[in-house]
């Protein structure tokens, strides 16, 4: 099929509501969300952690959690694979090539984000106001709390750019969930399928999909860049 008739038939699945199209959407979305939403509060108590304390092998817990951002997701996948499969220490739980796995890919693949992003706000912070409120009597719990709100445009960005990171993903989806169609075939599993078949119609659809994703994202990221420095200067 000619690329023009391919970009032609994709967004006319796109506007005719195709359902095996938006299915796959669908369970893309649901997925990433609730893998994020597994992996964040783990990760934002870790990076406040990490950063507001002085431990022996914080500097080795440091490099380990950086090194965990360049690792490819499809080892995340195989460790994932070796885990959930029948021989594997959690086959009881039935999670292999099911949403269940896919879920917890993604916040395996999301914790790290999150957590070096809140690392890196939470040490830019400025120390005076942890120790500020300490002064006044605030429990741990409330100074943990009172930081991350101070650097909450930096926790808003390691959301953001966590969602971008599991939305995006390939290979831990591909390995763990199987691609199996309406169940646990994903945007980009599906880019992946339909281009090895020829079929690019489908293909380029879903990319249109991601790509206005990762646009919107990257809006609301600037959308809470401004807001935050607008309210900065109207202190």
């Amino acid at each position: 099929m000619p690329i023009s008739a391919a970009i032609r038939e994709a967004f006319a699945l796109l506007l005719a509501g195709d359902g095996a199209l938006w299915q796959i959407v669908w369970v893309t979305l649901k997925t990433s969300v609730l893998g994020l939403a597994l992996a964040t509060p783990p990760a934002l108590l870790c990076g406040y952690l990490i950063a507001s304390h002085k431990f022996l092998g914080r500097r080795l817990l440091i490099w380990l959690l950086q090194a965990a951002l360049s690792l490819p997701t499809v080892l995340t996948g195989l460790l994932l694979y070796l885990l959930l499969s029948r021989q594997g220490a959690l086959g009881g739980w039935h999670w292999l090539f099911s949403q269940s796995g896919i879920i917890l890919g993604q916040a395996l693949i999301a914790l790290p984000v999150l957590a070096a992003f809140t690392l890196a706000a939470v040490q830019a912070a400025d120390p005076r106001l942890a120790e500020t409120a300490i002064t006044l009597g605030a429990g741990r719990w409330r100074v943990m709390v009172t930081v991350l709100h101070e650097v909450r445009f930096g926790v808003m960005a390691a959301l953001i750019n966590g969602f971008g990171r599991v939305l995006s993903e390939v290979g831990c989806a591909l390995m763990v969930g199987g691609n199996i169609a309406g169940v646990t075939r994903t945007i980009t599993t599906a880019i992946a399928l339909e281009t090895s078949k020829g079929e690019f119609a489908q293909g380029i659809a879903l990319g249109v999909v991601l790509i206005a994703l990762a646009l919107l994202l990257n809006a609301l990221l600037m959308l809470l860049q401004g807001d935050t420095r607008n309210a900065e200067l109207l202190r």
